[in-house]
Formats: C-alpha cells, structure tokens, sequence
C-alpha cells in the first residue's frame, strides 16, 4: 500500500523458541509469553507452561487469571484465549531457552533441558496471587509483576527497533 511504512523489529541473539514456565501457568508464565509475542510477533517461537495447571479440564473457567488478563489488556496484549497447560501438555520441547520463574519449575526446566542443547535461566518472580486486598491493591501487584517481566525480558532480548522511526 502506498504511503504505508511497515515496521519491522531488528533483533541480535533471539533465541528462535523460548519456554516461559511457573507452578500454575496462570499469570507469570502467560503473562511473560504475552509480552514477547507483544514485542516479537513471530520472529521468535514462544510457550508457556506450568508444573501443574491450577484446575482441572472439566472445570470453568480454565483460563488465565482475570486480574491477568486485565493487566495484560491494558498494554493490548490478549490473555483471555489463554488455556493452562503443564510441561506434559507441551506440542512441542525443542526450545532454545527455558526462562523459569519460580523455584519449583526452575528444577523441572533443569530436568527437561539436561542431556540437551537447551538453555535455561531463572527469574524469580513474585506471585501476585499471594498478594491480598482491595481491587486496586490486587491489579497493582499484577501490575509489578507485569513490569518486571517486562524490564526482564528487554534486557535480556533487546528493544524491538524499527526501520525509519
């Protein structure tokens, strides 16, 4: 289309699959996933996943937690189709880099990696849900943690740049 500039990120050193992973793949987790896919679009192969799913298949809502997706929202990334899944849930296991963030699933990514040519890391990150109050003090919690992810994932994979802007 005339006139229209496509922008297109440039990245050094993106791995070309990354596994987030946590306890319930609920909220840190997809909200990780959400930000790259946020920044990265498909340049980079991204999942997430959690030692257990925090509910059962036959229950409703089996969905990321609301206070998730409502933060999440607010930067236009989308967390309401997100279904939990554990690492036996996963299609696919050939990833470049496994970033875990909590203690638990760290030893798990430790025990998927060994023996292959995978790289993992550990974020700790706080778990809002253990965070109680008011509506607003709850979506600030998330919101920390939003925040962090963020600056986290921009250090360690880079700014997403564009051509002529």
């Amino acid at each position: 289309m005339a006139g229209v500039t496509e922008l297109k990120p440039i990245h050094r050193g993106l791995p070309g699959a990354v596994l987030f992973c946590c306890n319930l793949n609920r909220v840190r987790s997809p909200m990780a996933e959400g930000l790259m896919k946020l920044w990265f679009g498909q340049a980079v192969y991204v999942d997430s996943c959690g030692l257990h799913t925090g509910t059962r298949r036959d229950e409703l809502p089996f969905a990321a937690d609301p206070f998730a997706v409502a933060v999440m929202d607010e930067l236009g990334g989308d967390l309401s189709r997100h279904r939990p899944k554990n690492f036996n849930d996963l299609e696919d296991d050939s990833f470049d880099l496994v970033v875990s963030l909590s203690p638990e699933a760290h030893h798990r990514a430790g025990e998927m990696a060994r023996g292959r040519a995978i790289d993992v890391e550990y974020w700790p990150t706080l778990d809002p849900t253990l965070v109680s109050g008011q509506r607003d003090v709850m979506l600030q919690a998330y919101r920390d943690v939003r925040d962090g992810l963020e600056k986290r994932i921009r250090a360690r994979f880079g700014e997403v740049r564009t051509f002529g802007g």
